[in-house]
């Protein structure tokens, strides 16, 4: 198989960094859009599909009649933290970063897309291979978004590919598990409803704080309470606006919450008691309150037929298999799959000796030379 050059990887190298030193949020993904369409329409053969949405890039590189279709994604966004890391390559935009390697992901795949441009040149028989650069991943809506674009009247593949980084793993190894890799989830907002007034008169008021810290007390037991402590779940809230510098009490409270699980039964159980307590709670405290769900995110979920590929391509691009615990971490990436048969890898982005610093942390860093091992993995999924 075709393998990236040493210039090649310098130059991906800097691709990177210069992502990562302008990283934007999701749905504000503009400057780095422009700079995967670049890169993308500089390699021969490869075409820009276009889809009626502000962010994001998907592009298809032709392949040999009768050899099938195969799709990659990457995600492409940043997160609002502000980077402690100390890098002559460090984030540039006060409190945005690239907290969870969202621009090695980036890379990786353009690697892969200049690897297949390239054997494709030399006369290799591929696939047609559909590059899914996906935007607002951060916030589990780019997926839905993309989808309800038409991503899939344009593109029709057979199976689908996606990774992420993992700095528990070192580089140069690669997590391929059979089953829940990552867990289902849903988002909710609650709004609790009372009736405001001056502070002084405590029995003319309805005091929508005092009913949202019982609800939060009262949601805590969902979880200890009401789920197989053998199974995994987990209840956050993890916002809460509402009240007033003066002496007075307010209308609502907001909290912004979630609910997760490696299991859909448990997930179920545990939408069903939120929206009991929430309900139950607000009429105890004469309050009134509205849930707002969003989108069900299913579990990411390997099946034993797609692992078995993923293996063989893992360990032909150079990869070392290694095994990892599933985590309470959720990917839209799980929507693709009632469309398309899917694998998803973690791949290691740890330099040996290295701390570990995860996701989502100020100090989070994922090592340049995990660049092409990804590339070469994206790669090997679609040159079978």
């Amino acid at each position: 198989m075709e393998r990236l050059t040493n210039e090649d990887i310098r130059m991906l190298t800097r691709f990177r960094h210069d992502l990562h030193q302008n990283p934007e949020l999701s749905r504000k993904e503009f400057r780095t859009t422009r700079k995967i369409r670049e890169f993308l329409s500089a390699l021969p053969g490869c075409r820009i599909i276009s889809l009626p949405v502000d962010t994001g890039v998907v592009a298809q590189i032709p392949g040999s009649q009768g050899r099938g279709e195969i799709m990659l994604r990457a995600d492409i966004d940043a997160l609002p933290q502000t980077e402690q890391v100390e890098l002559p390559w460090k984030s540039s935009v006060p409190g945005v970063m690239h907290a969870c390697g969202h621009d090695l992901h980036t890379a990786a795949l353009c690697g892969a897309a200049l690897l297949l441009t390239r054997m494709k040149q030399e006369g290799q028989v591929l696939p047609a291979v559909d590059l899914v650069f996906q935007p607002a991943e951060e916030g589990t809506t780019g997926a839905r978004m993309l989808i309800d674009a038409g991503l899939f009247d344009r593109i029709h593949p057979d199976v689908c590919y996606g990774m992420h980084n993992w700095p528990s793993v070192e580089v140069g190894r690669v997590v391929c598990k059979e089953g829940v890799l990552m867990s289902a989830k849903r988002n909710f907002d609650i709004i609790v409803h009372g009736q405001g007034g001056h502070g002084s008169m405590p029995h003319l008021n309805v005091d929508p704080i005092v009913c949202a810290a019982a609800m939060i007390s009262s949601l805590q037991t969902v979880v200890s309470r009401n789920i197989n402590p053998l199974e995994a779940g987990i209840l956050s809230i993890n916002m809460i606006e509402g009240g007033s510098p003066a002496n007075l009490v307010v209308d609502q409270v907001c909290m912004r919450a979630t609910v997760r699980s490696l299991s859909e039964a448990v997930l179920e159980r545990m939408i069903e008691r939120v929206e009991e307590i929430v309900d139950h709670t607000a009429q105890a405290y004469e309050c009134h309150s509205e849930i707002l769900w969003k989108e069900r995110i299913p579990a990411v979920w390997n099946s034993p037929e797609m692992t078995q590929k993923a293996v063989c391509f893992a360990k032909r691009s150079g990869s070392i298999l290694t095994d990892a615990v599933p985590s309470l971490a959720s990917e839209d990436f799980a929507l693709y799959r009632k469309y398309v048969p899917c694998f998803y890898y973690w791949i290691g982005s740890r330099a040996a000796g290295m701390d570990i610093h995860e996701l989502h942390t100020p100090q989070f860093f994922a090592d340049d030379s995990a660049i092409p091992y990804a590339a070469q993995l994206y790669a090997s999924c679609a040159a079978d």
